[in-house]
């Protein structure tokens, strides 16, 4: 019998460290922890990587409860090791959530904290509540005593070129953090951008979604309506990873909100839990989970707001006629107009160009007294301050001052309706001429914007969606109505790959790894 050849190393990762496997062919198999046993410790050891065949590689994944989907290089951050071994540990994947951009805040841990530079080396261990105060300077992130009601902690400024505050808990004392007035679960990452620090809450997806849920929709809903949400905020958060940009999300409607713990209650809790790792799913890609207040009784197509149609975004129904915001109406008198369309003196008429087959602005024109600009809908939505692009714009009633008699209104005999179609700043009366005797003023008019809906009209409308459940309608019944050809499934972590450079070996990776050869 000829003798083995030497089994190549594969590196796999672990709860609390990295296996080491080593396999060739069908049946050469050996396994090992290396377990991180500190903060500062780096990987104490360095090994090639070799693939198995295919038959070996699909043996290793059954060994490890099949959540592997391809061996991990060294390189690998910390972030995404955990990661891969979500699905097998019961945890969630983690997200970068932008929180703040400044030049300067402060930070606590409720429990106490541990502040870490990026090498993983522990700067300063801070009491339950004890405050920090971190700045910019130079590219670098600068940590001092907090000023106000507390002995100083540090006898001089740190400066390092990223900080991590790692939240403790201790007592009653959760292991959250604080941010401003705000506070979070997770840990905290702090770097430089440009002449700003960017607040960076790192933080696992199920622990996440609970505060976006009751931000997003009033945690008073019905629980149908707010498992939708979940739903839908957790499938568009983790289709926003993204390992090349410095954050995933923004904590504000660009993303989606996301106020902390003060958001959370029992009610969206529950929502998240029972939801647990549920996403929608086209093909064998997440989809774009997009959602906005009211449709105005009407859904977009995506293809009518972005370059692209997705073919689960398309336009349905919304049932939000009940809703607050489902009409609405804005002035927009002479002087905010003039300073909206400054350039080109204010506004004389506005003429919608083209419209999407929901009614919404596609484009239109904006004429004032020294020019003309063609805006999208979107800049002029922006521009305005409307609540949608579902929007049409009539004269404002307006008053002319008589010689005669001052003050005397003509609005009751103005006769508004349809869209403003003036040649001259004034352009005329939209009724009957005016008596003799008045002075028709000569500035740009003011008008006033009838609309339906608020936002950008894609996907599920969260107005719709509290009253399908009032009727009965089922959070899964909910979701493929606005998302149409989606499907419900368990998320399954990808292809592992790095995501962002942790301190030292990952403060959270405490388990240990165990696999058992099998046959």
């Amino acid at each position: 019998m000829l003798p083995r050849p030497p089994c190549p190393v594969l590196l796999l990762s672990g709860g609390g460290g990295v296996a080491v496997v080593s396999g060739t062919g069908h049946n050469c198999f050996a396994f090992g922890v290396l377990r991180r046993p500190s903060v500062a410790d780096p990987l104490p050891f360095s090994a090639p990587l070799a693939l198995p065949s295919r038959r070996t590689l699909k043996r290793l994944i059954g060994v490890l409860g099949g959540t592997l989907a391809f061996p991990l290089l060294l390189s690998a951050s910390p972030a995404r090791l955990a990661d891969a071994q979500a699905a097998k540990a019961g945890t969630s994947p983690e997200l970068r959530v932008l929180l703040l951009e400044s030049a300067g805040f402060r930070i606590a841990g409720d429990g106490g904290a541990r502040l870490v530079d990026g090498t993983g080396k522990e700067l300063l261990r801070l009491p339950p509540g004890g405050m920090v105060a971190i700045r910019s300077s130079a590219g670098r992130v600068v940590v001092d005593s907090a000023s106000e009601g507390q002995a100083p902690l540090l006898a001089q400024p740190l400066a390092v070129g990223e900080l991590w505050l790692v939240p403790i808990a201790h007592g009653s004392a959760a292991a959250t953090f604080q941010l401003q007035q705000r506070r979070y679960h997770g840990r905290l990452l702090v770097r430089p951008a440009n002449d700003l620090l960017r607040a960076i809450n790192v933080i696992g997806v199920e622990t996440y979604l609970p505060s976006v849920v009751g931000s997003e929709m009033p945690a008073s809903w019905p629980l149908e309506a707010l498992r939708a949400q979940a739903v839908a905020a957790r499938t568009y958060a983790l289709r926003q990873r993204n390992p090349e940009a410095p954050f995933d999300l923004k904590a504000t409607v660009s993303s989606q909100v996301y106020k902390g713990l003060e958001a959370e209650t029992a009610s969206t809790r529950q929502a998240t839990t029972t939801t647990r790792g549920l996403v929608l799913m086209y093909g064998n890609s997440l989809i774009n989970a997009v959602f906005h207040s009211s449709g105005g009784g009407v859904t977009e197509n995506s293809g009518d707001l972005w370059t692209r149609q997705l073919p689960y975004l398309v336009s349905v129904r919304d049932f939000d006629e009940t809703g607050p915001v489902s009409q609405w109406k804005k002035d927009l008198a002479p002087e905010f107009l003039a300073e909206a369309f400054a350039e080109i003196g204010g506004v004389n008429r506005i003429d919608v160009i083209a419209s999407t087959a929901s009614g919404r602005v596609r484009q239109a024109r904006v004429i004032g007294p020294s020019g003309a600009l063609v805006l999208s809908g979107a800049q002029l939505r922006s521009r305005l301050g409307l609540r949608s692009t579902m929007v049409r714009f009539e004269a404002a009633p307006f008053r002319f001052e008589s010689r005669g008699e001052p003050g005397l209104s003509l609005a009751g005999d103005a006769q508004p309706g349809g869209p403003v179609r003036f040649s001259t700043p004034l352009g005329g009366l939209l009724g009957p001429p005016p008596p003799p005797g008045f002075q028709l003023p000569q500035q740009p008019i003011g008008l006033v914007a009838i609309g339906r809906g608020f936002g950008h009209g894609v996907g599920m409308s969260q107005w719709g969606a509290f009253a399908l459940a009032q009727r009965g309608e089922r959070f899964d019944q909910i979701l493929r109505h606005y998302y149409r050809g989606a499907e419900l499934r368990p998320f399954q972590e990808a292809v592992p790959g790095p995501l962002a450079a942790e301190p030292g070996s990952a403060p959270w990776m405490s388990g240990t790894f165990t696999a058992r050869y099998r046959p």
